[in-house]
């Protein structure tokens, strides 16, 4: 979030991008943003520790359903009937997976969920505020971040994750610049594209994560029924 401020900042006086100066209004029109922004972390990282990642990767199918009603609801879109179906048989998929996962776990399940509804109002919202003509893409990128990065650090420092991230320096560096390049591919996705349309290609890194996962980490348990359901979305 810090880079992202200081890239986009840098590139506002340089005259590379242009978007909206600071006022009170800002913050009404990038509002729920920030709040969506936290809770799909926030809820994303607990329910990947207590979730195998093949698991963790399945359930976060629900999102795709999510976003589409929300776009229906708030964007005020229609689908097609093909586009439908094929989200129906994701989700179906992902049912028989969870139906018998040996390894059930009430709280990740309910993280997961979080954060598929996180997810999904955030990219709905993203696209919204993307139609705003003062705040644009870049706009998005930097009050987003801007209002969220100070609370953001005061929440790391006091349970010593900062500490932790200053210590791998290194790492830390490389995991920012990745980070930032995410965050702006997402909404630059948004952009030219559809809610769901971003959320169904963020989906398509999960089937390599999935069947690695199964081999990784040693707390997938493997039965048919799941495999099977982990195989048809």
């Amino acid at each position: 979030m810090i880079t992202t401020v200081i890239v986009l900042y840098a590139a506002k006086k340089s005259k590379t991008v242009q978007f909206q100066d600071f006022d009170k209004n800002v913050l009404l029109k990038i509002f729920p943003l920030p709040l969506l922004y936290v809770g799909n972390h926030v809820t994303g990282l607990a329910s990947t520790k207590k979730l195998s990642l093949p698991m963790f990767t399945v359930l976060r199918k629900f999102t795709i359903l999510m976003t589409m009603i929300l776009e229906a609801y708030i964007l005020r879109k229609t689908f097609p009937k093909r586009l439908v179906y094929s989200v129906v048989t994701i989700v179906f998929g992902a049912m028989i997976a969870a139906s018998s996962d040996l390894a059930f776990d009430v709280e990740g399940y309910t993280f997961i969920l979080l954060n598929d509804a996180f997810t999904a109002a955030s990219g709905v919202y993203t696209k919204k505020k993307l139609g705003d003509k003062g705040l644009g893409k870049y706009g998005v990128l930097f009050y987003n971040a801007l209002i969220i990065v100070i609370p953001t650090v005061l929440a790391s420092a006091f349970t010593g994750d900062l500490h932790k991230i200053a210590v791998q320096s290194c790492f830390a560096f490389v995991l920012i610049f990745f980070r930032f390049v995410l965050m702006y591919s997402i909404v630059l996705c948004s952009h030219y594209n559809s809610a769901l349309t971003t959320t169904v290609v963020g989906a398509v890194k999960n089937i390599a994560v999935a069947y690695i996962g199964m081999f990784v980490g040693g707390d997938y348990l493997f039965s048919w029924t799941n495999f099977l359901g982990l195989s048809i979305w």
